[in-house]
């Protein structure tokens, strides 16, 4: 294998990777941002208050995206062992 190949394999696993986690990281960010106003305006700060409503966008944004992660996994995975016998 040459190194060039080891490199498209690397980035495009990468790219997987960061394509499957963002939506929970999206969902995360716009959650702690919403969250964050909400305690700048009423000065409550309360750790929990962080969270709790993360956790739970987190997990509805896995629940809402699952079908679509196993999909691209499911295609890189496939193109991955379609190629091995090009890699050796």
């Amino acid at each position: 294998m040459s190194p060039e190949t080891a490199l498209d394999i690397f980035r495009s696993a990468l790219l997987t990777a960061l394509l499957i986690a963002s939506p929970m990281l999206g969902v995360g960010l716009v959650v702690g941002l919403l969250i964050s106003i909400v305690q700048a305006v009423t000065q409550i700060h309360e750790m929990t208050l962080t969270f709790i409503p993360k956790m739970v966008g987190v997990i509805l944004a896995v629940i809402v995206a699952l079908p679509w992660m196993i999909r691209t996994m499911l295609t890189y995975a496939s193109s991955l062992f379609g190629n091995l016998e090009s890699f050796v």
